[in-house]
């Protein structure tokens, strides 16, 4: 039985199995340190009784007035230990915190428009498309002139707080703006 619990900096030297997939957004470790040390509650990781990491996810509260918000930076799952729930585990711990400790109207992210088995995960779990962000993803290799080359959809699911879902809407897919729209 995989653990639960929160995301301690000396995780950083046991992640490798992890951030090396194509999925995988990696930052440096400054990023890390920043999250962790900001937002402790909304980062935690699942880790196997052996103490191999199996997964974890980043999180940070963001946003003003009715776009106060948690935010999913990083949620990732090793290969081998993917389609075992350990994503919804920690996504509904996110969502927890965001619910009732910083009393956020909505949990957002951003996902690859390609990656069609997160997508398909995170519709599962509640979350729906809010727009279409063109160029968010940059260049993926050596040559390619350093232009952002693939879009994301940017995702949502209402929390207690908007029991209207005004956070939410029913055309996402067909909002499409300039990452540079996005804050």
């Amino acid at each position: 039985m995989s653990v639960l619990r929160p995301f301690k900096a000396s995780d950083m030297f046991k992640f490798n199995n992890i951030n090396l997939d194509i999925w995988t957004e990696t930052y440096g470790i400054g990023f890390y340190l920043s999250y962790l040390s900001r937002w402790p509650d909304l980062c935690c990781v699942q880790e196997a009784p052996t103490g191999r990491m199996m997964g974890y996810v980043l999180g940070k509260a963001e946003g003003s007035n009715a776009e106060w918000h948690g935010h999913v930076t990083a949620l990732t799952v090793a290969p081998e230990y993917r389609r075992l729930s350990l994503a919804r585990r920690m996504m509904a711990l996110l969502e927890m915190v965001s619910d009732e400790i910083y009393k956020g109207f909505f949990v957002d992210l951003f996902v690859r428009c390609t990656n069609t088995v997160a997508i398909d995960m995170y519709e599962g779990l509640g979350y729906s498309v809010y727009r279409r962000v063109r160029e968010y993803y940059g260049s993926l290799g050596i040559g390619k002139g350093g232009r952002d080359e693939e879009d994301a959809f940017d995702m949502r699911k209402p929390l207690s707080r908007d029991p209207n879902r005004r956070s939410v809407r029913p055309n996402g897919r067909e909002m499409i703006v300039s990452a540079h729209d996005v804050s």
